[in-house]
């Protein structure tokens, strides 16, 4: 599951599996002292920890000469050299660098004056041809991509696993020329040169330093050394997918093996696409991902998006949440993937208040496979398994197996547990968890079995990931699940045939909330509803490596230039490109008023203009599933009002959260007091697009008042009036009801009052504020939605 997270799919495993993972013992031993550390210091000169005359590189050397005692020197010379020791020099969205040290030269180095954080490098996991059209966007001439010329001009930068640069989505025919403020590189390596950029592909790098520094590999290894490119190329997949999902090139006849087929179009295709490789097979490391952060904003990047991330923690140890707020102070819109943790609640990752993070939907495409049981029952299930619609006739009556009784591996189709004698020629069932979806199919076709029936569990319910199956395949869910193992067992000889349905479109109710998509209430933030927004996270088709199978597994010969995968890292470059779209349209707007419009048009109702629901269970999905809604692209490039923040307002936020000034410098390198700071400002609330209110423990709060202000970046002369659904239990009161524009650009402040005195007994509560734009003459009325929740603690 894409955001590569742990939720089961190939791509995840393709990280974690500990197959994988290749250490030469040597190297391993050598290194078993030294760990990765990213440092963090003041600013050069600012407090005598070094020559303001010196370049950063020799600066940083001079902290690692401070640091190591003279012993090791005489311990292991070879270690000791500062240029062996030091992996990154981090210069604009981070003042420090990154190093091997051990736990005791840590701390010594911890204690320097001029230091002001040291923290162990942390790993993290990565979190289409119709998902386009779904969005609404198409080539009408007063549509939102005309309106936003396709995203020309516009630079999007996508840290992941590399780009494969042949795949027809960057193809740059049509494309205009490299913006002249553009400073990136086409940085060569293994099968990568300077020629694989291109228009579209304006630059790629690759950082490796965190990762090899952790796994070390043995050089003797081919296989090792075949599973990666030391170069900006993708050997995973999903780096190409994200990529062209946000700005890939139409591509006519796209499919997977013929499945899925149409028009394959990134959300911008008219912008430009910058790849800096940060994720390994092993996952992506804190000390790779800042130093690919700080290359892309110094390159020019106009949006970064970012499909990775890790569980929640606070945002002064978080590496990304660190970097991405000098990239937002330097204009740069971050975009990032919630996490595939859903639906568990306060689960979302990439919290920053200054980033957009965003949630996984489904579309309104399937990919049918029925399994007729031999007691005539029909079950329905999804497959990408390029078969023929037949469900009368549909494929022969195999003999169905499930080790129902048997061992846990076999239950679950682990690699070697099934046996050829029980499964030769026959229908598996294989139970969804524990290993990857695509490896259960391999494991089945090594044992000799000839279709698989792939059946969700309790906590699966009816979530419906496809996958490209090595043989033919089905995912069925929980209770078709139940169903057929009820049949399997109540019957002598159990038998079913499979009948693949091609494509459908437009028959099922989307959007919906993804069963895996994580949810709030933010942990670090709760003044600040997360996720903001939902987009397409299921099933989306997109580019895909000419040297990976389709399934993604290392015995899968078969080649396509498209994939499907699903996870919250599908639905972040969706926005990603939405986010250039808006750039494109509005290229003087900071990266808060281009998340105000995204969030502020997106939609709470489905295609059938009926609640977005929670998955499949037919609940009305809340705010801290879906955000603000589900995107709106259309709506975005011309949203009425947005909410706009000054980088100092982010300042001030994270003091009302209670965090010290060491906590505060570490996050956005500036020395503040806070008690002055909010002295200056009684009563500071940060002007966000959706109002989320959190009534502390013991406090004895029933109600407060929260302040917002909006521009006016439509027509002058418009006014707005307000309109409050209330949360149950809550009463929510807007003064003034009425804001009047007379010119472009013209802000107004309003005040919010919350009042909970009525609301006991509850944990949370949701409404809405909108304004709604009078009258627009010939045009749209606009209309300006912001998400309201309120939570309690729990008793």
């Amino acid at each position: 599951m894409g955001f590569l997270h742990l939720f089961a799919s190939h791509v995840v495993f393709l990280f974690l599996s500990s197959s994988l993972v290749f250490l030469h013992g040597a190297a391993a031993d050598q290194e078993e002292a030294l760990r990765t550390y990213i440092v963090q210091l003041h600013p050069l000169g600012s407090t005598g920890g070094g020559d303001a005359t010196s370049s950063d590189h020799d600066w940083h050397l001079a902290f690692l000469i401070k640091s190591v005692p003279s012993s090791a020197e005489q311990d292991d010379k070879r270690q000791w050299k500062p240029s062996s020791r030091l992996l990154y020099s981090y210069h604009t969205v981070f003042d420090g660098f990154a190093a091997r040290l051990s736990v005791g030269e840590a701390a010594a180095l911890r204690a320097l004056q001029g230091v002001a954080s040291v923290r162990e490098d942390r790993r993290v996991e990565l979190h289409t041809t119709y998902s386009y059209r779904f969005l609404g966007l198409n080539v009408c001439p007063t549509g939102a991509w005309a309106r936003a010329r396709y995203g020309r001009g516009v630079v999007v930068g996508v840290l992941d696993t590399g780009v494969w640069p042949e795949s027809p989505s960057f193809d740059d025919r049509g494309m205009p020329p490299v913006p002249d403020r553009w400073r990136g590189v086409c940085e060569t390596g293994e099968r990568f040169n300077a020629t694989n950029c291109n228009r579209k592909l304006v630059g790629a790098r690759f950082y490796s330093k965190g990762h090899r520094a952790n796994y070390p590999t043995d050089p003797s290894d081919a296989a090792a050394r075949t599973r990666e490119y030391a170069s900006p190329r993708d050997a995973h997949g999903h780096g190409t997918h994200t990529a062209s999902t946000a700005a890939g090139a139409a591509v006519a006849g796209a499919s997977v093996l013929g499945a899925g087929a149409g028009e394959a179009r990134g959300v911008a295709p008219g912008a430009h696409v910058a790849a800096y490789k940060v994720c390994w097979f092993n996952g992506c490391f804190s000390s790779d991902i800042l130093a690919g952060m700080d290359d892309a904003v110094r390159d020019g990047v106009d949006v970064l998006s970012l499909s990775l991330g890790g569980f929640p923690i606070p945002l002064f140890e978080d590496s990304i949440a660190i970097g991405s707020f000098r990239a937002t102070v330097r204009g740069v819109s971050v975009v990032s993937a919630a996490g595939n943790n859903g639906p568990e609640p306060s689960s979302v990752a990439n919290e920053a208040p200054w980033m957009l993070t965003v949630g996984a939907a489904t579309l309104d495409r399937r990919f049918p496979a029925y399994v007729r049981l031999g007691n005539g029952r029909v079950l329905y299930g999804e497959s990408m398994y390029p078969g023929k619609v037949d469900l009368k006739n549909g494929g022969k009556a195999l003999e169905l197996f499930y080790a129902a009784g048997g061992s846990r591996e076999a239950m679950y189709c682990m690699k070697g547990s099934l046996s050829a004698a029980d499964v030769a020629g026959k229908m598996v069932v294989c139970d969804r968890g524990i290993t990857g979806r695509a490896d259960k199919g391999q494991a089945v076709k090594e044992a000799g079995g000839a279709v698989m029936v792939l059946a969700n569990s309790e906590i699966n319910r009816q979530e419906d990931s496809v996958d490209v199956h090595v043989l033919p395949a089905t995912l069925v869910g929980y209770q078709e699940a139940v169903e057929l193992k009820k049949y399997i067992s109540s019957t002598p000889r159990p038998v079913a045939r499979i009948a693949f349905g091609g494509t459908r479109i437009g028959r099922a109710r989307a959007p919906a909330v993804a069963l895996f998509s994580a949810r709030g209430p933010s942990v670090t933030s709760p003044s600040v509803l997360k996720p903001d927004v939902i987009a397409p996270g299921v099933n989306i088709i997109a580019a895909w490596p000419g040297s990976v199978g389709p399934s993604g597994l290392d015995g899968d010969a078969r080649r396509s230039n498209f994939t499907v995968l699903s996870g919250t890292s599908m639905a972040c470059p969706h926005v990603s490109g939405i986010a250039a779209l808006v750039r494109s349209a509005h290229p003087s707007w900071s990266p808060a008023m281009v998340r105000s419009a995204i969030m502020t048009t997106a939609d709470v109702t489905d295609r059938q203009g009926k609640p977005i629901t929670d998955g499949d269970s037919g609940e009305r999905a809340d705010a801290f599933a879906m955000g603000a809604g589900h995107v709106n692209p259309a709506l975005a490039v011309d949203p009425g009002l947005v909410y706009d923040i000054e980088p100092a307002d982010y300042v001030t936020h994270l003091c009302t959260l209670g965090y010290t000034q060491r906590e505060v410098f570490k996050i956005t390198h500036s020395a503040v007091n806070c008690s002055e700071l909010l002295h200056a400002n009684p009563g500071f609330t940060l002007n966000y697009p959706s109002i989320a209110v959190a009534f502390k423990d013991g406090g004895g709060e029933t109600s407060t008042v929260l302040r917002r202000t909006v521009t006016n970046v439509g027509a002058p002369n418009s006014t707005y009036t307000a309109r409050v659904g209330a949360p149950v239990g809550v009463k929510v009161t807007v003064a003034p009801t009425t804001l009047a524009f007379a010119e472009f650009g013209e802000k107004k402040s309003f005040q919010v009052r919350v009042d909970a005195s009525a609301a006991a007994g509850k944990d949370s509560a949701e409404g809405y504020l909108v304004w709604k734009q009078r009258s627009a003459g010939q045009g749209r009325r606009r209309t300006v939605r912001s998400p309201i929740a309120v939570t309690w603690p729990v008793e």
